[in-house]
């Protein structure tokens, strides 16, 4: 296998190493040129994750809102990988300094029943693929300082990935129609977001679709038993010890997650 060009390299080691340690890297936008070279650092460290014995369960959209899009400058999402160990349970709790500097905000997540090879996927070739759909929290994280985060920094950082919790009742699409889902979420019981599933792309199936095709064409297309976190339906809220959030989806139900104080046994 060819080696890696020395600024991919780089940017992947800054990463690694801001993650081993627990302190954030300066942004690794001024060693990469292009998102093309971003996705190749992404790539790098799941490989490396790979190789740890680390195992990929699907992928996250990001970059779903039109705001967000705007803030840096692009037209389309971007996505990262899943793997089994950043799944917390629902009602389960984050250990003190597992992450640098979470926010979480509220999704829908949709579990494959049937692969989706094909480049040019449809909303169709979605709703048959997909075996069922949860409410979900993504607590996004960063391993760039003071998230001064620009596209290639965030697309090399895993798409800003942390960890998810997935609700516990499986809810067919036959049952709800994700484009008029209403998401609200607290912290402490006081209401931090609030949205839509059109605020996802128009619908969380919109960025399912663009996911498969985007991954159909690079040769790595989603299959049947992945997870697919579509992005977030309303704002992000930051988190620290001791917060406890929970987010409501119409259709989908609840899911909750707790961040614990420093110092306690979890």
């Amino acid at each position: 296998m060819p080696s890696e060009p020395p600024q991919v390299a780089k940017a992947a080691d800054l990463l690694a190493e801001a993650t081993r340690t627990g302190i954030a890297c300066p942004p690794v936008r001024t060693l990469i040129d292009d998102v093309d070279e971003a996705y190749a650092v992404q790539q790098l460290g799941v490989r490396r994750g790979l190789d740890a014995g680390r195992r990929i369960v699907g992928r996250k959209i990001g970059l779903t809102s039109p705001a967000v899009q705007r803030q840096l400058g692009v037209a389309q999402p971007d996505f990262g990988a899943l793997f089994a160990d950043m799944a917390v349970p629902d009602g389960g709790e984050v250990p003190a300094g597992r992450l640098l500097q979470p926010k979480v905000e509220a999704e829908v997540a949709l579990v494959l029943g049937r692969d989706l090879p094909d480049p040019r996927c449809t909303v169709v070739d979605v709703l048959r693929a997909v075996d069922f759909a949860l409410p979900a929290l993504e607590i996004v994280d960063s391993r760039i300082a003071d998230w001064d985060i620009s596209l290639v920094d965030t697309v090399a950082d895993n798409a800003s990935c942390g960890l998810y919790v997935l609700g516990a009742t499986p809810v067919p699409l036959t049952a709800v129609d994700l484009r008029t889902v209403t998401m609200g979420m607290t912290r402490g019981g006081e209401t931090v977001s609030e949205g839509s599933g059109a605020a996802c792309l128009g619908s969380p199936l919109n960025a399912a679709v663009w996911l498969a095709s985007t991954l159909a064409e690079r040769g790595d297309p989603l299959r049947a038993g992945d997870l697919v976190l579509t992005g977030a339906l309303g704002s992000m809220a930051p988190a620290a010890a001791g917060d406890v959030f929970e987010a409501r989806i119409s259709g989908l139900g609840s899911v909750r997650v707790g961040f614990a104080q420093e110092g306690s046994e979890v």
